[in-house]
């Protein structure tokens, strides 16, 4: 589509649709920003952009607009569901997710990384092993980076490594990447995708559009995942944290191997990374996996891998006071992420849980906490619902705190020398904060305090 003079209507008014907006004012559109917000609630940023020639629509869903559009761009948050949404589009008018808008604009090779869990890490990873050999590798998406703050400045000689959520993917139409990665699949978003079947489609449009000059990652372990392999018309590399593969990339005791093409050799040893846990092994294969199908070599990708201390919120290490290790686990936003985060400490937890209600079942991660979690410190709307879960099992060392603050200072009490504390809610951060970097940033702030 041709940009200049056209409409365009931008929904959402968080980063990712600031960045929509401000791209296609640039390109020449016509544009008005939306947001459910009211006038006085909008910060003076983005009241700023009416300089700019943007249109600020404010305090109501763009029904008595939306069919006067030529096309409306959809950030990850809007719900598809929305009746001026399906207005528009029996009216013809084209309805995209921002990620599909910066898609169409890029003139290079992306990679696209999607899954329930580890997209963080494994993007910003990956992020990492492309920019050895592409300078100007964009890392975007999901991760914080909205795609379209970052297309105008590529060239054809740059890479995009992008972060894809199952939100960002159900306006995709066109979306193609070089390199996709699926690492996993477990329930999550189910109050907004309703089934786990609907979810599993999102993610699999990461891949919809590739062709058998492109590559998928695929976890072997995961039987959802697996079974995309005959979904998919790109050449497919697999890996496995608990299998030997006769192709692929897997775990073989401490050692990551390689066996794809004329590569047959150990990557890694894990005692030579500083990731800790099975899935960040997963994370680290899958990683890989992706700078190899991109013509990385394996010692340039080694070198890396060996560097690579993590990503914050996601088990980050904080501090040691009074013997007791505080680890920050923020982004577990759903049980899959936080079982992972208890089976990897090593010591007895005191641990942080609860939040926003996604609509997932507790059951698979508090059937956990006996033998391993010492006590449960449960905040947000979800408190009733853990508990209720974690009681079923037998485990009943539980507190209810009203505020955050006051939850990690009970963990601090609760906690002895040898213990660890662990901020993994299992939840999302919705209601009590922004997001969940909000939530680990004022967890890193109060635990720093008491080394003072």
């Amino acid at each position: 589509m041709e940009y200049n003079g056209k409409k365009a209507l931008v929904c959402g008014m968080a980063r990712s649709g600031i960045a929509a907006a401000k791209l296609l004012n640039r390109l020449g559109a016509r544009v008005t920003l939306q947001d459910m917000k009211k006038r006085e609630e909008i910060s003076a940023d983005v009241l700023a952009l009416e300089g700019e020639g943007i249109v600020l629509y404010t305090g109501a869903n763009p029904d008595e607009i939306a069919c006067a559009q030529d096309l409306i761009v959809l950030s990850p948050g809007i719900p598809c569901d929305l009746p001026f949404i399906a207005a528009a589009e029996n009216a013809g008018i084209e309805v995209i997710s921002e990620v599909e808008l910066a898609y169409r604009l890029t003139p290079c090779p992306i990679t696209a990384i999607t899954g329930t869990n580890g997209k963080t890490t494994t993007t910003t990873l990956t992020g990492e092993i492309m920019k050895t050999a592409y300078s100007g590798t964009a890392v975007v998406g999901n991760i914080g980076v909205p795609y379209s703050e970052e297309v105008e400045r590529l060239t054809e000689k740059d890479w995009v490594v992008a972060e894809i959520s199952s939100f960002q993917m159900e306006k995709a139409k066109e979306f193609h990447p070089h390199i996709s990665a699926v690492l996993n699949i477990t329930p999550d978003h189910l109050n907004r995708h309703k089934t786990m079947d609907v979810y599993i489609a999102m993610k699999e449009r990461v891949f919809a559009k590739q062709t058998a000059e492109d590559f998928c990652i695929l976890n072997h372990g995961d039987a959802a995942c697996r079974k995309m392999a005959d979904k998919t018309a790109a050449k497919v590399f697999f890996f496995d944290s608990s299998e030997r593969l006769a192709e692929g990339i897997y775990l073989d005791g401490d050692a990551i191997e390689v066996r794809w093409g004329a590569i047959n050799e150990t990557l890694i040893h894990v005692d030579e990374l500083q990731i800790l846990g099975v899935h960040n092994y997963e994370n680290v294969m899958a990683a890989a996996a992706m700078g190899i199908c991109a013509g990385i070599a394996l010692d340039t990708i080694r070198t890396v891998l060996k560097g690579f201390a993590g990503v914050a919120h996601r088990i980050e290490y904080v501090a040691t006071v009074d013997g007791v290790d505080y680890y920050n686990d923020s982004k577990g936003t759903n049980v899959d992420a936080s079982i992972r985060a208890v089976l990897a400490m090593k010591k007895p937890i005191v641990l942080i849980g609860g939040g926003y209600d996604k609509g997932s079942s507790f059951d698979e991660w508090t059937k956990l906490f006996p033998g391993r979690v010492k006590h449960l410190v449960l905040i947000g709307v979800t408190a009733p619902k853990v508990r209720a879960s974690a009681e079923k099992f037998g485990f009943t060392a539980i507190s209810d705190c009203e505020t955050f603050a006051e939850a990690v200072d009970l963990c601090r009490e609760k906690a002895e020398d040898g213990d660890c504390v662990l901020l993994s809610p299992a939840c999302a951060s919705w209601g009590m904060f922004d997001n969940y970097e909000q939530r680990g940033d004022m967890f890193k702030e109060q635990v720093r305090g008491y080394l003072k």
